[in-house]
């Protein structure tokens, strides 16, 4: 078993298209678990484009989320989801 610097330390993305997204996959990558907050209609780098065939998300936004877990929350309304 394979020990990571971050393993045990938890992520919140609330971030968007590649820069963020990118650094969090990087901690991911170290162990830490990332999880991505987006909102109802999700990020917008899944529609920017680069969708692979069939509708799923492209490569590059699916390389910049690996390793990630993720939770649609609306932020906007004070219930949340």
């Amino acid at each position: 078993m394979t020990i990571r610097p971050l393993d045990g330390v938890r992520v919140l993305e609330l971030a968007t298209w590649i820069a963020a997204p990118s650094a969090a996959a990087l901690l991911a990558d170290l162990g830490a678990d990332v999880v991505k907050i987006e909102p109802p209609n999700g990020d917008p780098f899944r529609a920017s484009g680069m969708i692979a065939p069939g509708g799923q998300a492209g490569t590059v936004f699916e390389l910049d989320n690996r390793g990630k877990r993720s939770i649609v929350v609306d932020l906007e309304q004070a219930e949340g989801p």
